[in-house]
């Protein structure tokens, strides 16, 4: 189907046949989708959907460390003593604290100005147990952090807030915590979204998500649902297994969110880990990028996938068709996806703040 502004939702199908093991002769699907934003292609294997992935039998138990703080950097008897400290010069304090939130500079540094936010006092909170307002909490220390490396550096307009929940998705430490990185430098993501959302506008005088998002809640098979202003859908062509998107329509800076606008996504984020665990699943990625420029086209954007579990003999969720092909191959179409997750949101309540 074509939408009005050139958006193009393009699925083919092809087969694959051969003998199956009895002789018999056999045809398998294979739905290729593009994805209208980034014009990606992905494969969703259907004939896989029914299989019976390891360690998804059950929700795995927690890390064999879940429960032993003694030697975390990020719980409260360790934290103010063995994290290292803004600047002081531009940071009063040397760190940023708001609540249960505690913000520091990253020791291990992708960028420029690389930080971390904790989110919670508990070592280890299992997924889907999380409070809504330690999020928000953890996303204004974020901004807060944010708006104040603006001041020492208006060119580090690339910023990006991100979550690793558990070593699967690339955690090194199980105590929550929210990871920030501003640069001048755009990531891969950053520059192609910021130069296809300008182009767009500019062809068509619409933002690029919302028009993405007025298609895809009149189709309605991979919309979900909203929190507040959040708009909660399945992606079209995933990109990660269970993938889900959160736009704000209309908002290109992290700076315009308020209290109301983070409690809401907060309150997302915990539905989304709450459809997780009713997979299965223990560990995922998370994903808010901006462009901090007040000629930014990017309309903020919340992405959230699915990991392998973090269990002993769980296979990968990449395999070489990933890694070196760079497509997707997921088994679950995403309509399923999103049929899954309805009543969750429909049941949702946001916190009063």
């Amino acid at each position: 189907m074509r939408h009005r502004h050139q958006l193009n939702f393009d699925r083919k199908d092809i087969r694959a046949s051969f003998l199956d093991p009895s002789s018999r002769s056999v045809v398998k699907k294979i739905e290729i989708r593009t994805n209208p934003i980034t014009y990606r292609t992905c494969r969703i294997a259907l004939s896989r959907i029914d299989e019976a992935e390891a360690g998804t039998e059950t929700l795995p138990p927690p890390p064999p460390h879940a429960f032993k703080s003694d030697d975390c950097p990020f719980c409260n008897h360790h934290v103010f003593s063995e994290t290292p400290q803004l600047q002081s010069d531009s940071f009063s304090g040397g760190r940023l604290v708001i609540n249960e939130s505690i913000l520091f500079p990253n020791l291990f540094p992708y960028g420029s100005f690389s930080a971390v936010s904790l989110f919670d006092n508990a070592h280890y909170v299992e997924i889907g147990f999380a409070k809504p307002s330690t999020y928000m909490d953890s996303f204004k220390n974020s901004i807060q952090y944010l708006k104040q490396v603006m001041t020492i550096d208006p060119k580090a307009v690339y910023t990006a807030i991100t979550q690793n929940h558990l070593p699967s998705a690339g955690g090194s430490l199980v105590h929550p915590h929210l990871q920030i990185n501003a640069d001048r430098e755009p990531s891969n993501h950053q520059r192609f979204l910021m130069q296809r959302s300008e182009h767009y506008f500019k062809a068509h005088n619409s933002f690029l998500f919302s028009d993405y998002l007025k298609y895809e809640k009149s189709e309605g098979s991979r919309y979900i649902g909203n929190t507040g202003d959040w708009e909660w859908l399945a992606a079209f062509a995933p990109e990660g297994f269970f993938e889900l998107w959160a736009i704000l329509p209309g908002v290109t800076s992290l700076q315009e969110l308020n209290d109301e606008n983070l409690m809401n996504l907060s309150t997302g984020i915990i539905n989304a880990q709450k459809l997780y665990r009713s997979l299965n699943r223990n560990g995922y990625n998370l994903g808010l990028l901006c462009v901090e420029d007040n000629g930014s086209y990017m309309e903020l954007r919340m992405v959230m996938v699915v990991r392998s579990n973090y269990a002993p003999w769980v296979r990968n969720d990449h395999t070489g068709f990933e890694v070196m092909l760079g497509e997707m191959a997921t088994f679950i179409p995403p309509e399923e996806t999103a049929a899954i997750a309805r009543p969750i949101w429909a049941d949702s309540d946001t916190p009063d703040l």
